[in-house]
């Protein structure tokens, strides 16, 4: 019996989940209701209030779920060697495809202005802590050089999702990592 709970309370939340995002793709979070949310998931409102406070409650625990999944993404993979870095890479950018409406509509900052500062935040954090050459910099530089070049990597995958995905999650990220290794020098 809890199994098929547990099985209704993801629907739940997966139907309100993407309610929201399909919202967000055309309307502002402030402009949005939880009734329309809950119209569009064909869920009752006392529903959605079990799960959630409000949409704004429902917006962060979607950025958290993303938030998780991406820092797992992350640490799963040794970063210092370039095979596993490319590896990482191409499976953030697998999920990314697979959840393109999603990221499409979280990456924009009318819709969620918060998300791409979060997505930030976390690389930030694993670069600094994780490149092997950051203890060389004084810890302005290392801010400096990973908002550099983790800005420049969610604007190359903003244009990415723009242009339909045209290339492979293999070949973009290969195209990243080549930027972030050999950045100017690589179109020499």
């Amino acid at each position: 019996m809890s199994q098929k709970l547990d099985r209704r309370k993801k629907y739940t939340r997966k139907v309100l989940k993407d309610s929201l995002i399909t919202l967000l793709a055309n309307k502002s979070l402030s402009s949005i209701t939880v009734k329309e949310i809950c119209e569009l998931a064909d869920i009752n409102r006392s529903t959605f209030y079990t799960h959630y406070t409000d949409h704004y409650d429902l917006l962060h625990k979607i950025e958290d779920e993303i938030t998780e999944d991406m820092n797992r993404y992350l640490h799963s993979y040794d970063y210092e060697k370039e095979e596993e870095s490319l590896q990482m890479t191409e499976k953030i950018l697998e999920y990314i495809t697979e959840n393109r409406l999603m990221f499409q509509t979280l990456l924009n900052h009318q819709s969620a202005p918060t998300f791409e500062k979060r997505l930030m935040d976390l690389t930030r954090n694993f670069m600094i802590n994780t490149w092997p050459r950051a203890n060389e910099l004084r810890t302005e530089e290392s801010k400096y050089l990973s908002s550099f070049v983790i800005s420049g990597a969610i604007h190359v995958i903003k244009e990415w999702i723009a242009q339909d995905l045209k290339e492979s999650p293999r070949e973009m990220a290969e195209m990243i990592n080549q930027f972030i290794n050999n950045g100017l020098s690589y179109f020499e």
